[in-house]
């Protein structure tokens, strides 16, 4: 009989596992906080557990560990990590610093199926969704080394298309018996999932950033499929319905693509499309990579495009080129290691 992972589980569904084999309930917290808040890596180490129960656990149930099969190092301190799991998938995280506060972007799928034409990961297709286990064993991995403030998912795959394993990882994390991370400092980023949006709004609380890329129906649709299904009419009047806590602001990403979507024109056209939402707006400048015609955008057109927003009382940030010396793209370190695997290098 396979193992449990027990990392799969939020603190109720750990409670709910135990009792099932007549334990208290109480012993999930105990638990609980081995795995996240002491790291532990084997029942071994809980030893304010019975070692009869530790014994029980061995038999019926695992704690999932995953290590990093690369880890490359920016100049500028951004660390870039490949997780090679079970089934030989890749998936990548990527840890940002910032004035000493640590973004870490992880992965929520291998591969992805949304198809965005800018997008690199999409090149894979999609493989399969992480569990909930490999979720948070990235998080977990990384706060081995570095210190974790904030945890985005930006990282490879639509989070929203994994919605109940995403749910579950993020109640691990802002649960005060597992990671204890804020809320405030939890993200998920979705190319326009609408009715997962909605289901997200209601089940977890968390900040919400909304991949949107372009101005026109004409335009999303080609550079994102999923504005066919879900066109932006429909997708800005979910942003709308989004339950926001007091003081708190959606958040637009836009991935400025040269001459295709960085013009005045689309930034005045991107006000009026979220004129009335508590927003902010994130300017991506376009990372070229290889097989892709994408261009990236003159300083100049990205200086206009933020300036207008600024004017206009938007809060507006144009994000930094980050790890451009480590492949720091999502899927780049994946791809690379593919090409060393088929040309028989490392």
């Amino acid at each position: 009989m396979a193992k449990t992972d027990l990392k799969n589980f939020t603190l109720p569904e750990l409670e709910a596992f135990l009792s099932g084999q007549g334990k208290e309930r109480f012993r999930a917290t105990q638990i609980f906080k081995w795995l996240y808040q002491k790291d532990a890596q084997s029942f071994e180490e809980m030893t304010n557990l019975s070692k009869d129960l530790r014994a029980e656990l061995e038999n019926t149930a695992c704690i999932s560990n995953l290590e990093p099969a690369t880890v490359e190092v920016g100049s500028d301190g951004t660390r870039k990590y490949l997780f090679l799991l079970e089934d030989g998938a890749g998936v990548e995280s990527v840890v940002i610093p910032d004035e000493g506060r640590n973004t870490l972007c992880i992965s929520s799928q291998a591969g992805c199926a949304m198809g965005c034409e800018f997008c690199l990961t999409g090149t894979y297709n999609l493989t399969r969704n992480l569990t909930t286990a490999e979720i948070i064993g990235q998080v977990c991995a990384i706060k081995r080394e570095v210190e974790i403030r904030n945890v985005v998912f930006m990282g490879m795959g639509e989070p929203l298309h994994n919605l109940d394993n995403v749910i579950r990882a993020l109640q691990i994390m802002v649960d005060g018996n597992g990671l204890q991370l804020s809320n405030r400092r939890v993200t998920v980023s979705t190319c326009g999932l609408v009715p997962e949006m909605a289901r997200l709004g209601r089940e977890v609380i968390s900040n919400l950033a909304i991949s949107l890329n372009a101005t026109t129906d004409e335009l999303r649709d080609r550079i994102m499929p999923i504005n066919r299904r879900y066109p932006l009419k429909v997708l800005l009047q979910a942003c709308r319905e989004f339950p926001l806590p007091s003081r708190r602001k959606l958040t637009f990403e836009y991935v400025l693509l040269g001459g295709i979507n960085d013009s005045l024109a689309d930034a005045k056209r991107l006000l009026k499309l979220i004129h009335g939402i508590p927003a902010k707006v994130n300017l991506i400048p376009f990372n070229e990579h290889q097989g892709c015609d994408f261009i990236a955008p003159t300083q100049a057109a990205i200086d206009i495009f933020h300036a207008h927003l600024l004017a206009h009382n938007v809060t507006v940030i144009t994000r930094d080129s980050r790890g451009g010396d480590i492949s720091a793209a999502c899927g780049q370190l994946k791809g690379r290691l593919a090409e060393k695997s088929v040309n028989g290098e490392g």
